[in-house]
């Protein structure tokens, strides 16, 4: 049975690969950052040009051009139930509402 490394150690055992002791996954010299190719460049060759596009599309949710600011607000706990009460979207109709408001005072 492998032992489980603890915290404490300094740091994790390198697998070692057969006879030749030799590390399988050393750690990176200059030389290889050097000599490192962007993922856009190897990865076409290697899985082809359909996968590697599919690997390189950007994650997560897409960017918009109207991009809203995460604020903290305190409201009335009563105020807060009656945009709840009124279904999915709340946030969104009280933000419209108070730009409407803004647009109204600056003009």
């Amino acid at each position: 049975m492998k032992r489980k490394p603890s915290k404490s150690d300094p740091a994790p055992r390198r697998r070692r690969s057969g006879r030749s002791g030799a590390v399988v996954n050393p750690e990176w010299t200059e030389t290889d950052f050097a000599q490192a190719k962007p993922a856009a460049e190897v990865l076409p060759d290697l899985v082809g040009s359909e996968s590697a596009e599919r690997l390189l599309r950007p994650r997560g949710r897409p960017k918009t051009g109207n991009a809203r600011t995460l604020i903290s607000l305190r409201l009335p706990p009563d105020t807060l139930a009656r945009w709840k009460a009124t279904g999915p979207g709340w946030q969104t109709r009280m933000a419209d509402l108070l730009g409407r408001a803004v647009r109204r005072r600056a003009a």
